[in-house]
């Protein structure tokens, strides 16, 4: 028995001639959030339409804490929330009405359920509006009780798609909050987005898709090795930069050295975190007083571009 939560295996879905989802693998550890990359179209909805068996594959399996998931059947459901791109809440009720129908859904009654809908309206950050109607909030706070629909029953995978989309910025900051915290909490995630600054904050991995396929998986610092590119070191020195210049050029680890002006140099260099030390080091051997110092690691947006030829396409 696999010791993941999620494991995704040779998923495969097509409507005619049209292949939405191919060979699709991957798996999700116990506290992890893993964000699915890729611009709309490129069959994350899909995929995870499969995975919680919503929709049939073609080909392939899936299985939540070992219990296979299948069309038709009940088993492992109860591990799973689902929180959908489309609204799943009825706007005649309010927030607190809303959350004790699910509740009752997943068999949740009394102080428990009372207690459970606590907790995600203050997760969600609601709890203040908890008594008005759903079609008196605003699009975020409706998108923020979906995700608390979604959490009342302590599943071990929480499957988000979209979660931010259309929304303001405060909502966004907050449902990007709760996702940080849960799986701080040792929860499960499953994240799928086109916004590269979300997965670059929120998962410990990514699996890049588009039209389908999944073109790379791994952590930032492993996709960005993928690729080959580099940290950029920006060093400000008290005095003239060009005293350290050649010093830093002789290191293994320095790609490139340009100076910027007089005080400032740009060093392209393989994994700056472990390095940083030779750096200081080089800089001070050479007479040289280091004033400021900043690492920029490539970003994913570089990486997407690198693998699939195109930018993140909405």
């Amino acid at each position: 028995m696999s010791d993941q939560t999620l494991v995704v295996s040779g998923l495969a879905k097509s409507y005619g001639d049209l292949q939405a989802v191919t060979d699709l693998s991957f798996e999700v550890a116990p506290g992890e959030t893993f964000g699915l990359l890729g611009p709309n179209g490129a069959g994350k909805t899909t995929s995870i339409s499969m995975i919680c068996g919503l929709l049939a594959p073609d080909a392939g399996s899936i299985a939540v804490e070992g219990v296979e998931i299948r069309p038709g059947s009940i088993a492992g459901r109860e591990l799973i929330g689902y929180v959908p791109q489309e609204l799943a809440l009825y706007p005649d009720l309010s927030g607190q009405e809303n959350l004790t129908f699910f509740g009752r859904l997943y068999g949740l009654r009394g102080a428990e359920a009372k207690a459970r809908i606590g907790e995600t309206l203050e997760m969600v950050g609601l709890t203040d509006r908890a008594g008005d109607k759903v079609n008196e909030y605003s699009g975020g706070m409706q998108r923020r009780l979906n995700i608390a629909a979604g959490l009342l029953h302590r599943p071990k995978l929480l499957i988000l798609d979209e979660p931010t989309v259309g929304i303001d910025p405060q909502s966004r900051n907050a449902i990007l909050e709760a996702v940080a915290m849960l799986g701080e909490q040792g929860m499960s995630v499953l994240y799928t987005t086109h916004y590269m600054e979300e997965a670059e904050r929120l998962c410990r991995r990514v699996g890049i898709v588009d039209h389908g396929r999944m073109l790379a998986c791994g952590t930032r610092r492993e996709l960005v090795d993928l690729v080959d590119q580099h940290d950029q070191v920006t060093i400000t020195l008290a005095g003239n930069a060009s005293v350290a210049k050649a010093a830093l050029a002789a290191l293994d680890a320095v790609v490139d050295v340009t100076t910027t002006d007089d005080r400032t140099l740009t060093c392209m260099v393989e994994q700056a975190s472990a390095h940083l030390p030779h750096l200081v080091d080089a800089v001070a051997s050479a007479g040289g007083e280091i004033a400021d110092l900043t690492v920029t690691e490539p970003s994913l947006d570089s990486v997407f571009l690198h693998i699939t030829g195109t930018a993140l396409r909405d």
